[in-house]
């Protein structure tokens, strides 16, 4: 059974950082793609960053592109994302999921692209 946890959430001021933990179990991280979706209050869910595992081939939105890093733990079948820089308009629940192995410029963020769904963890920015 397919399952993604995630973890680390929580309230932070401006200018703060943050590391997102997403638990995967039920299948193997090594023939598979993994994302970060965040959806804020009255927003659609965006895509914020991916990555092809085989390759390590990363993708990030131009909104947290310089702030935030996606690395993976694949011995411990762990993805992560690194927030810096966190900035009021990041608050928002941040989803982990998972896809086919190959990802493109064009479909990245689609969250039709991805097959399986953690339940989020609650990201608040504020002073």
């Amino acid at each position: 059974q397919v399952q993604l946890v995630e973890s680390g959430g929580g309230l932070v001021q401006p200018g703060g950082s943050l590391r997102l933990s997403c638990a995967a179990s039920g299948f193997s991280l090594g023939g598979r793609s993994m994302a970060w979706f965040r959806q804020a209050p009255g927003k659609e869910r965006e895509g914020v960053s991916a990555i092809t595992i085989h390759d390590g081939v990363t993708y990030y939105a131009d909104s947290v592109k310089g702030r935030f890093t996606t690395s993976v733990d694949s011995a411990m079948n762990m993805v992560f994302l690194q927030m810096n820089s966190l900035k009021p308009e990041d608050t928002a629940i941040y989803y982990c999921a998972t896809g086919p192995p190959f990802l493109i410029d064009s479909n990245w963020s689609e969250r039709r692209v991805y097959d399986y769904w953690g339940q989020g963890t609650q990201v608040t920015v504020s002073s």
